[in-house]
């Protein structure tokens, strides 16, 4: 995209969009990055346009020599038309609360289901997978996702174990590490979701995305304990007080909130199967919040190429034909 022409509004995206050769451009210049539209195949570049169908067809003979600007992208075999795709990545990226499916649906003229498995294609491509560690001053912090007792019906709570109170029976636990001065000065964040609360649990993520010699600052919880060993470790007590000068765990507190005000206020309902991609969402948006609403576009649709998430996939289909066979 032209950098003079290309959108910087949602009005202005629907209408950039909306011209199929504009559209198509687009698309080309993300799936290629500006390198000459080569087969996915073979490599060649020796490919024809077929204008009519707006594909290509490879001049070398082999199997699948047609494709189309969809082929190695979180789009590949979406019968969607691109402008609903761009659009929609629009929608999910500077939406800071997320989108629902039914709301999408109704905006790109969709069904719901397409809607949903559309979003989470777009998810993927905000999954940033980053080997480099964390370091510096680092805040880690957990969370349980899950709906409130108060709200189960009774038969609900029996089968989850969970009474009138405060249990934490039938939630996820989730776990952030907030580096306080990341990229260009801004905190970023990193998510896991946990298998549980132990020290060995908790410390093994700690040491998988923290450098040693970091400041690490946590609350009391006494899984964290032994982290002074390769760490500058420092934890507040929140039954006392929440801040103890520069050791505290605001910035991830912040982040929960706007984590839950995303789940809780739009998407209700959210499975433990598929909360990681949430998470993903959320991180991305997070991460990327001093972009404005064309930068954070662009990164998001920078990253739809090499990644694929087929509709079997995405609701455990092939795992569980795995386990009746």
């Amino acid at each position: 995209m032209a950098a003079d022409k290309s959108p910087k509004t949602l009005l202005e995206a629907t209408r950039y969009f909306a011209d199929p050769d504009v559209c198509l451009n687009a698309a080309i210049a993300l799936r290629w990055g500006g390198e000459p539209v080569s087969c996915p195949t073979c490599g060649s570049e020796d490919v024809h346009f077929i204008a009519t169908r707006r594909i290509w067809r490879c001049s070398k003979q082999h199997e699948r020599r047609q494709f189309s600007v969809k082929i190695g992208t979180i789009m590949e075999d979406s019968p969607i038309s691109l402008d609903k795709w761009m659009v929609a990545i629009w929608l999910l990226a500077n939406a800071k609360n997320g989108i629902s499916s039914y709301e999408l649906a109704r905006s790109i003229g969709v069904t719901q289901k397409t809607g949903w498995f559309l979003l989470h294609r777009i998810r993927l491509a905000m999954q940033t997978g980053s080997f480099g560690k964390l370091s510096g001053t680092v805040e880690v912090d957990e969370t349980f996702i899950g709906g409130k007792s108060r709200n189960m019906h009774q038969s609900k709570r029996e089968r989850v174990g969970m009474t009138r109170g405060r249990s934490m029976a039938g939630k996820v636990a989730v776990m952030a590490l907030l580096d306080r001065h990341g990229k260009d000065g801004v905190s970023q964040v990193r998510m896991e979701v946990l298998s549980g609360r132990k020290r060995n649990t908790l410390q093994g993520h700690v040491r998988n995305h923290v450098e040693e010699g970091s400041n690490v600052y946590t609350d009391a919880f006494y899984s964290y304990r032994g982290l002074q060993a390769g760490y500058v470790h420092g934890f507040v007590d929140h039954a006392e007080k929440y801040v103890d000068g520069a050791v505290h765990t605001n910035g991830c507190e912040n982040f929960w909130s706007l984590l839950k005000r995303a789940i809780k206020g739009t998407y209700v309902s959210v499975e433990p199967f598929h909360l990681f991609r949430y998470l993903d969402e959320q991180s991305f948006r997070f991460n990327n919040r001093k972009l404005n609403d064309a930068e954070r576009f662009a990164h998001a649709a920078a990253a739809i190429v090499g990644k694929r998430l087929t509709y079997k996939a995405l609701i455990g289909a092939n795992e569980l034909e795995s386990r009746q066979n």
